[in-house]
Order: structure tokens, then C-alpha cells, then sequence
């Protein structure tokens, strides 16, 4: 009896653990609030006519009275009332962008708008009124792996609009909240089917695809989607330091690859000049020394000659006789 409690106890924890986490997945696709229908819309000039027709019918109830019969003054005054209320719920307008679905006992009837138009009240209802501008939806991907099992948070926009407003209003109950949850779960699919390198490098290839998509699903709710753009690609903070790392190391490996590059062509280019002194020696004299005379004609130089550079150039017996001129001066008796 004991062992069976435990195992009931573990089940139920298994259970529980299973449903919080269903739970918490679920609570990361949240979709855009949406306006309940408006059955009831009042336009301004309903009202304003409305107040004129009651302001109407009490006034002329005050003239009325004491003249005529309060039956006759009840029933001038139900008129007005009655007049007024039509027009209340009867007068319609739709602004420029919009269409009003018109329902004629539960059942469809047609589209109004835009500008005034009439309904009858109670029989007709306009419980949606399709916007035919161009709408933006955000979207985004929580914590969703790649196609290599790298965990990314995506942002993406959604451009779209409603280009068959009875179809949007009768083959699906909340268009707006579909398009959202079609958009989400396109998004999940494309970023399992790519890797991190194709999503980060890759953002057009992944619009298009999306696009693609949702216009597939959304098509039958007389919605097109004009473009699909993502926004933002956020990855781990340790894989973000790793392949900055990653890109340092590559720029230093290029930039030897280049000083290796150039070093080769400096020796290329010796081995070229060598050719043109090997079988004249005057001219590697005078370019030496010409080299010699540029790091010897500033103040304060030093330049280290090799020893068979020296016996080369015969520079050895070239500073002698430098020496033995310069002694020769001093000794010389000044001249009066």
C-alpha cells in the first residue's frame, strides 16, 4: 500500500510539473488584444438628429399644453421618440478606409461603406467593421531552438491588410488574432529549418519564406501580407562572446596572412635588384653608400655596417685616408 501511495504521489508531481510547464510555454504566445464586435455604433449626426427629434417633441408637448388632450400631446411626443431612436440606430456612417458586414437576421447580407448608409434596426446588425488600411503586426519567437540547437529570441513585423472584407469576416472568428498566431508559428517553423549562421546572415532569404507562408494560410481569410521584416536575432550572451572571439581571432590570422603576403613581395623585389647588381659591383658601391649617406646625414645617427659590407665596399681604407686628410689639416701652421 505504501509503495502505490509513492507511486500516485510521483505520478501527480509528474503531472503537475508537465501541466506548469505546458502552461508556461503557452503563456509565451500571447496574441494582440482585439476590440469585442460593435453590434452598436453611434455616429455623430444619429446623435445630433436624435437630440434635435427629442428636443422636438418636448417642446411641442410644452406649447401643447393646457391646448390640446394629454393623449394627443403623448402621442406627438412618441412620434418624436420613436423617429429619434430610428435614426439613432438606423444612420450609419463608415469612414473612408472601412466596410460595415451587414447581417439581415443572422445571416449575411452585404457590405456598406464607405460614407451614410441605412440600416434597419433590430433586423440588421453590423457586428464587424473591416479596416482596409495597411496593418502592423509584431510578432516574435521566444527561447526557440535552430536546426543546430541554438536557442534564439527573434522579433519580426508584420505588413498585411484585408483585401476581401466578407471573407475576412466569415471564414474566420477573430481575423486579426489568426494572422498574429499564423504569423508565430511561421516564425518558429522557419527559424527550426535554418541554422544560427543562415538566420544571422541570411534575413531576406528568411523574410521571403515567411512571407511565403503566411500568405499561404491567410489567403483563404481574404488577407494578403504585404512584407514580413525581422526586426532583431538575440542569442546567448556566452555564444555572443564566443564568436566575437571567434571573429577577433580570424582578423588577426588575416592580417599576418597579409604581413607574410607583403614580406614576400619585399624579398621578390630584392632578388630582383640583386640581378641588376650581381655583374656590377660600382653601382652596389654607390647604392650603398647612397644608403650610408641617408642614415648618416642626420644629427645623432648610428649605423651598424656589417664586416662584409665594409670589406666589400673597401670603406676601411676610405675612412683611413678620411683620417689621414683630416690630421694632415691639423698640422698645418695657420696662415697669416
Amino acid at each position: 500500500m505504501a509503495k502505490q501511495m509513492n507511486q500516485n504521489q510521483s505520478q501527480n508531481q509528474n503531472q503537475n510539473q508537465n501541466q506548469s510547464q505546458d502552461m508556461s510555454q503557452a503563456s509565451q504566445f500571447k496574441a494582440p488584444a482585439v476590440k469585442p464586435p460593435d453590434y452598436v455604433r453611434i455616429s455623430g449626426i444619429a446623435g445630433v438628429l436624435f437630440t434635435i427629434f427629442m428636443l422636438i417633441g418636448v417642446m411641442g408637448a410644452i406649447i401643447m399644453d393646457g391646448k390640446v388632450s394629454d393623449t394627443i400631446i403623448g402621442l406627438f411626443v412618441t412620434f418624436w421618440m420613436l423617429i429619434g431612436t430610428y435614426v439613432l440606430f438606423a444612420l450609419k456612417i463608415a469612414k473612408q478606409w472601412e466596410k460595415a458586414v451587414v447581417l439581415k437576421l443572422g445571416r449575411f447580407n452585404g457590405l456598406k461603406g464607405p460614407g451614410l448608409f441605412w440600416i434597419i434596426p433590430v433586423i440588421d446588425t453590423t457586428p464587424v467593421w473591416i479596416d482596409h488600411r495597411v496593418m502592423v503586426t509584431p510578432f516574435n519567437a521566444e527561447k526557440t531552438l535552430t536546426k543546430d540547437t541554438v536557442p534564439v529570441d527573434v522579433d519580426a513585423v508584420l505588413f498585411w491588410l484585408v483585401w476581401d472584407a466578407e471573407k475576412a469576416a466569415l471564414e474566420v472568428e477573430n481575423y486579426r488574432n489568426a494572422i498574429a498566431w499564423a504569423a508565430q508559428t511561421a516564425l518558429r517553423e522557419i527559424i527550426g529549418q535554418m541554422t544560427l549562421a543562415e538566420i544571422l546572415v541570411g534575413r531576406a532569404v528568411m523574410d521571403e519564406q515567411l512571407q511565403k507562408i503566411i500568405d499561404e494560410r491567410t489567403t483563404p481569410w481574404g488577407v494578403s501580407v504585404q512584407s514580413v521584416e525581422i526586426r532583431d536575432v538575440i542569442i546567448p550572451q556566452g555564444l555572443e562572446d564566443a564568436m566575437s572571439q571567434q571573429a577577433q581571432a580570424e582578423r588577426e590570422r588575416q592580417s599576418r596572412v597579409i604581413l607574410g603576403e607583403a614580406e614576400m613581395q619585399v624579398a621578390d623585389s630584392f632578388a630582383e635588384a640583386s640581378k641588376a647588381y650581381v655583374n656590377n659591383p660600382t653601382a652596389l658601391h654607390l647604392r650603398a653608400m647612397n644608403m650610408l649617406f641617408e642614415g648618416l646625414k642626420d644629427k645623432g645617427a648610428l649605423v651598424i655596417v656589417p664586416s662584409s659590407a665594409v670589406d666589400t665596399m673597401n670603406l676601411g681604407g676610405l675612412s683611413g685616408m678620411v683620417s689621414l686628410a683630416q690630421q694632415n689639416q691639423a698640422m698645418r701652421p695657420p696662415q697669416e
